[in-house]
């Protein structure tokens, strides 16, 4: 079994051993191949149009860590059309299907990408023209899998003419409709050829050379072989598993324990149920199991005292009853109450947050999840859901309220800074004081969150246009507080002016605290949105193409709940994988 996922770029460590071990199977299969070309590989995928191409690849990989095979794609946008570059299995992995599976994916991305052809070069299998044996039977297998899709090679041009008078065995170029079904017309076929041969072998082809080949091109539609090979190719493997082309899925399967039956607490296990209901039968996702973490990475973010003070009040609840803070004593470090029931004020921001018996319990398989989610985009995932109750985005680092008991896109963002810059979006009704607070004299990580104004919204206390952050960290807290009233066109005015900071910034990694209280007829809320407002928002924040880790925070109007984050995915999942 192996799998096939895309590497954008080398940010990851992940990635830039997978990128090492592609140039490693280039050197083996193209000896020829300058050596400069193949140092740039990295380069190409982060500035994919420095060569007048957009570079794709996508890789096999046995196991994590460990790549069979890769497929190199070349996007051409305005002319609408594909090459495929390179396509090469690990000398130890050929004739295992690695090769069609990675043609297959190519070919599926070339078909979403748009074009109108996927071009690509094929030795031939004319033993007049390959006298070697083993290779003539190599190409010939090959073009007997590419003719299974229609695929030929084009005739009655010059584009085998050697440059120089002794080279032989030269390449067809080959023809993939990807299904259209139209003939190749001969003005879309000479700028293909054109932008092929200046752009891909500048350095080779002389400006005469060609122009002659372009010019050769004088059937309209331009000719393709006939087809050689009658006999199906054989089936591909079906132990092949595409992770890039869905979501990381991961559900906090204990969130159901933490259950609140008082009178008006409006963050119930329904609500998960009622996302699960909308997003599971849309196929994008891919569920992932939760690991477990050491509560290491929770302190990273939280205080130790403030962590340890959860765990052993909420172990010592009875399972009939919930502690709700009803005293709130000036902070004072070094003379904290000594009653836990009574502490809760102590450590607590608002009246209607309580302590139970498993409170403590939910929250850390919430981070738990958190970080699965997380980690799925470190090991290369484009996209990870972290479906989690409790919510997290109040609690700060020696505090918890507003339903929420750990920071769990707090803990993801300090796991994800020790490889690069991370930007955090929070989406949420309501302010994200958590992590503005964690993060306020840090510059490494972007907070930003857009809000009801705290003049009348919860927290009330934080969440002001003025809080900027502080020391290394200023400039870089962004509060964009709003109206009680608003409508679509301003929600999507201050979504631009957030992400118009984020891009700037150059973030490797993007977290989304996903708030879908901002939505018409929440209990918590006074705005206005509907699904088609959290389709846009996540085509807009997919735009951005980055690696993006999107955390669950409030939302509780279960009649719609569940059918806006199901918009906002398929928003989101069509931008960033476009």
């Amino acid at each position: 079994m192996f799998r096939i996922r895309q590497i954008y770029d080398d940010v990851l460590p992940v990635n830039k051993q997978a990128i090492q071990q592609v140039q490693e199977i280039l050197r083996g299969h193209f000896s020829a191949l300058p050596a400069d070309e193949i140092d740039s590989l990295a380069e190409k995928l982060r500035n994919p149009f420095k060569q007048q191409f957009r570079s794709v690849l996508f890789v096999a990989e046995q196991q994590p860590g460990q790549i069979a095979g890769f497929g190199l794609l070349l996007h051409e946008p305005e002319l609408r059309f594909c090459f495929l570059d390179f396509i090469a299995a690990a000398r130890a992995m050929t004739g295992r299907g690695i090769g069609g599976a990675l043609y297959l994916r190519v070919r599926k991305e070339a078909m979403h990408l748009g074009s109108e052809g996927l071009f690509f070069e094929c030795l031939p299998d004319d033993p007049a023209e390959c006298p070697d044996p083993a290779v003539l039977k190599d190409n010939i297998a090959r073009m007997r899998f590419y003719e299974r899709f229609g695929v030929r090679p084009i005739v009655n041009t010059a584009y085998q003419k050697p440059i120089r008078p002794q080279q032989r065995c030269l390449p067809f170029l080959m023809y993939d409709d990807l299904g259209h079904g139209a003939p190749l017309r001969r003005d879309f076929a000479r700028r293909v050829v054109r932008a092929i041969l200046e752009r891909k072998y500048a350095r080779l082809c002389p400006a005469e050379y060609v122009q002659e080949v372009v010019e050769s091109f004088r059937d309209d539609p331009v000719c393709l072989r006939s087809p050689q090979y009658r006999s199906p190719a054989a089936p591909l493997s079906t132990r092949v598993i595409q992770r890039d082309d869905v979501i990381s899925f991961v559900y906090n399967e204990q969130h159901f324990i933490h259950h609140v039956k008082d009178r008006g607490y409006v963050e119930a296990p329904v609500r998960i149920k009622s996302i699960l209901e909308e997003i599971q039968p849309t196929g994008l996702f891919q569920a992932v199991p939760p690991r477990t973490y050491p509560e290491r990475f929770i302190r990273a973010v939280h205080d130790g005292d403030f962590v340890s003070y959860l765990r052993r009040t909420c172990s010592g609840v009875p399972s009939d009853r919930s502690v709700y803070p009803y005293v709130f004593p000036i902070r004072n470090n070094t003379r904290p109450p000594k009653d836990l029931s009574i502490r809760a004020g102590y450590y607590c921001i608002d009246t209607f947050t309580p302590l139970n018996g498993n409170a403590y319990l939910a929250a850390k398989r919430a981070v738990d999840c958190t970080l699965t989610a997380a980690d799925e985009i470190i090991e290369g995932r484009r996209l990870a859901y972290a479906l989690v109750r409790p919510p997290g985005h109040h609690a700060e680092r020696r505090a918890y309220g507003g339903f929420c008991y750990f920071n769990n896109a707090a803990v993801a963002a300090q796991h994800f800074s020790t490889y690069g810059r991370v930007a955090i979006v929070d989406l949420d009704y309501h302010h994200g004081n958590g992590q503005q607070e964690i993060f306020y004299e840090r510059s490494d990580v972007l907070t930003t969150s857009i809000h009801g104004h705290p003049n009348f919204a919860y927290p009330y206390f934080n969440g002001f246009a003025n809080e900027r952050g502080a020391m290394s960290g200023l400039g870089f807290n962004v509060n964009v507080p709003l109206p009680e009233r608003i409508d679509s066109a301003q929600y999507r005015e201050a979504l631009e002016k957030v992400l118009n900071i984020v891009v700037p910034f150059r973030p490797d990694f993007l977290i989304v605290a996903l708030g879908l209280d901002t939505a018409k007829g929440d209990p918590t809320g006074t705005w206005m949105l509907g699904g088609a407002d959290f389709e846009w928002n996540g085509r807009r924040i997919g735009s951005l193409k980055l690696p993006t880790l999107v955390v669950q925070e409030g939302g509780y109007r279960t009649r719609t709940l569940g059918s806006n984050a199901r918009r906002f995915f398929q928003g989101l999942f069509a931008e960033i994988t476009q």
